[in-house]
This record gives structure tokens, C-alpha cells and sequence, in this order.
């Protein structure tokens, strides 16, 4: 279990601050956020350490020996995961994108954009991607060399089963680079017994950092190989690297007081036993979470089998009192701010498990939320 639980999450009646029950942003620290009350030059020695000293927490999470390095990247997730399939895909290579959901579709979207060569294999958004399907597209398509996956799909919240993929890539010779956006530093990933390519994640998830900086973890000999691959400028990941491993210095402007607060937040992260701990509080509050909006009559998209314990899809209800933007602006109002769906066949709202809270958050919420169909006349939540 954590070792040193964290602070009891603002708004929700506990404070002005609403808690973001969303998979990032979300609910922060305050002394992540104070982490940031402090300029930095971007050239300075002092920032230099800085970057060098979070590069190598972040291996360390992924249990990333010598053969890996850790890419910094401004901007969002999409920035770290546009410049890892546009410099680690070659020119000439085709890659295969497994889609079960909107971040499956938007790698799809990137490698248009970029003109590199794909091919596509979907699954149902409510089931993770078959690994015979995958080993047996790979047999039948020599031409690929590297294919893509989404750890934890945030469309619906299920967790694809990376390891057995990964085992599946690897035998077939060919490269994995995978989108860990909402899984990592939540779920334990380990670099040194999964067959990995690249991993590409940010600060603003499961690490409870702020918005603003993503990075890429990828196979240092790969990489070595992909200089003037990158298909744009600024996501050219192997001119980063080149860079920092010159004289530690970002190419362009850092993110300067969102890497000081991603440093203050690993902290936190040790604080509370690292991946496991706080993967273990992430189940028990997903645990909270879905029990108790079952017990308020509500159904989840996902079977419990492949939920991960990141953000969870409720299907809306049919009850003709029902209505999302009167449900979301009362639970606002209470404290809690959660999402919206993002499927395209079903009306769904969706509530993250991630941020700094525990279950009895998540139990508060609940109560508001069951208050809030009181208030709108909701009888039947199915």
C-alpha cells in the first residue's frame, strides 16, 4: 500500500477547487503545483540537471536499463506520440496501427499526415485487439516492421494486454512502439522483461504532473539510426536526443516550470511506494467508482475483465429526464468535473480514477451524483 497518502482532494465540499475526475488533467498536489513558483533559464546549469536528473527518473519507472534513453518533448501527449511514430517508423517501413478507439484512429491520422505507410487492424471498442489476429497479420504481411498500440485506450478505459503483444511482435522481428499515455507510472510497465521498442507518454497522467512536456522512452540503438527520419521539424525525436546528449539542452524553448513540477510530482510518486502503490489506489478507487454507480442503477460499457483502473465509460441513461449537460453542470457545482463520452454508436460520460484523491473521494462523488438524479427526476439509470 502507498506509504504516504496523499492530501485530501480540493472541491467536492472539501474546497473552491473542483476535483477532475478526468484521465489528465487532473487533481495535482500543491506542492506540485508550488514546484512551479520559481523561473528557470533554459540554458542554465541548473536546468540542465534538472532535465537529466527527470530523464533518468523516468527510465527508472519503466525499469529501462542501458539500452534505453528517455526523450523529452514540449507540448501534449500527441506531440510525444506524433514525433515517436514519425522518427522511429522509417521512411520506407509500413506500419501496422491495432484501433480500438480514438487514439488508435489519430495514429492512423498522424501516419496520413505524414505520409509514412500503414495498414490498420480494428477491433471493437468494448474488447482488446486479438494477439492470433496480430501474429497472424504479421505472417501474412512482410512488408510491415512496426506496429502500434494504445496500452490503456481512454475512448472506453480498457486495458490491452501489452505483454502478450508485445511477446507476439517480438517473435515475428518485428518493432513495438506504444502509446502508455494513461498508463504510465499507474501501471507497472517493465522494460527490462517486455520487448519494447519505444514508449511514449506524459506528465499530466497517472505521474499527477502538469500539462505541457511529453517524452518518449526508446531503444538507444534504434534511434541512433532514425537521424533525419521525422517527417516535421520541431517532433524530429532524434535531433532532441542528439541535442541533450551534446549539452544536455532542449532545441527549442522548454517547458521549463512544468519539468520542476514533473520532477516534484516523481517525487510524490516515490513517496507513496512507486507504480505499485499507486496502482493500488487507482483500483480502489476505481472499485468505489464503479460499485457505487452500479449501485445507483448505472451499467459500464466494459466488462470488468478489461477495465483498467484509469477512467471508466457509464453508458447513459434512457430515462427521458436524463440529460449529460444538466448532469455535468449540477455535478460541477457540487465539485466534481468528469468527461464526456467518446464513442461514436453509444451516448456514454466517462470518470477518471486518476488525480490526487483516495476511495473516500470517490465515495463523496457518488452521494453528489445520486443527489443530482434526485434533482433531475431520473428514476431508471439503465
Amino acid at each position: 500500500m502507498p506509504c504516504d497518502p496523499p492530501p485530501p482532494a480540493e472541491g467536492g465540499g472539501g474546497g473552491p477547487e473542483p476535483v477532475l475526475l478526468t484521465p489528465g488533467p487532473l487533481t495535482t498536489r500543491p506542492e506540485t503545483r508550488a514546484a512551479m513558483d520559481r523561473d528557470w533559464g533554459s540554458r542554465d546549469p541548473a536546468f540542465i540537471a534538472l532535465t537529466a536528473q527527470v530523464r533518468e527518473r523516468l527510465l527508472a519507472i519503466a525499469n529501462a536499463g542501458e539500452g534505453f534513453t528517455c526523450v523529452p518533448l514540449q507540448g501534449s501527449g500527441t506531440f510525444a506520440v506524433e514525433a515517436q511514430l514519425g522518427t522511429l517508423v522509417p521512411r520506407e517501413g509500413r506500419l501496422l496501427v491495432l484501433v480500438g478507439g480514438a487514439y488508435g484512429r489519430r495514429k492512423v491520422e498522424i501516419c496520413r499526415r505524414a505520409g509514412r505507410d500503414h495498414a490498420v487492424l480494428e477491433s471493437e471498442e468494448t474488447a482488446p485487439p486479438s494477439v492470433a489476429a496480430v501474429a497472424e497479420r504479421l505472417a501474412a504481411e512482410p512488408a510491415i516492421t512496426d506496429v502500434a498500440l494504445v496500452h490503456c485506450e481512454t475512448t472506453t478505459g480498457i486495458l490491452n494486454p501489452l505483454d502478450d503483444i508485445a511477446a507476439a511482435v517480438s517473435a515475428a522481428g518485428r518493432r513495438l512502439h506504444v502509446d502508455a499515455m494513461s498508463s504510465f507510472g499507474g501501471i507497472p510497465i517493465d522494460l527490462g522483461r517486455v520487448p519494447l521498442a519505444s514508449l511514449a507518454a506524459s506528465a499530466n497522467k497517472c505521474l499527477e504532473g502538469v500539462p505541457g512536456v511529453g517524452f518518449v522512452i526508446a531503444r538507444t540503438d534504434h534511434l541512433e539510426t532514425c537521424a533525419g527520419n521525422a517527417h516535421a521539424v520541431s517532433l524530429d525525436l532524434h535531433a532532441q536526443w542528439a541535442g541533450l546528449e551534446a549539452n544536455g539542452q532542449w532545441r527549442f524553448t522548454p517547458p521549463t516550470q512544468v519539468l520542476a513540477a514533473l520532477d516534484a510530482a516523481l517525487d510524490a510518486l516515490d513517496a507513496e511506494g512507486g507504480v505499485g502503490g499507486r496502482f493500488a489506489r487507482y483500483w480502489e478507487n476505481c472499485r468505489t467508482l464503479v460499485d457505487g454507480m452500479r449501485g445507483l442503477g448505472f451499467e459500464t460499457l466494459l466488462d470488468d475483465a478489461v477495465q483498467a483502473p484509469i477512467i471508466v465509460t457509464f453508458r447513459a441513461p434512457e430515462d427521458p429526464a436524463w440529460d449529460f449537460g444538466g448532469f455535468y453542470d449540477r455535478l460541477s457545482a457540487r465539485g466534481f468535473v468528469i468527461y464526456p463520452g467518446k464513442l461514436a454508436q453509444v451516448e456514454s460520460f466517462r470518470v477518471g480514477c486518476i488525480g490526487v484523491f483516495r476511495a473516500d473521494t470517490m465515495a463523496r462523488f457518488i452521494a453528489a451524483a445520486g443527489g443530482v438524479l434526485a434533482e433531475m427526476g431520473v428514476e431508471n439509470p439503465a
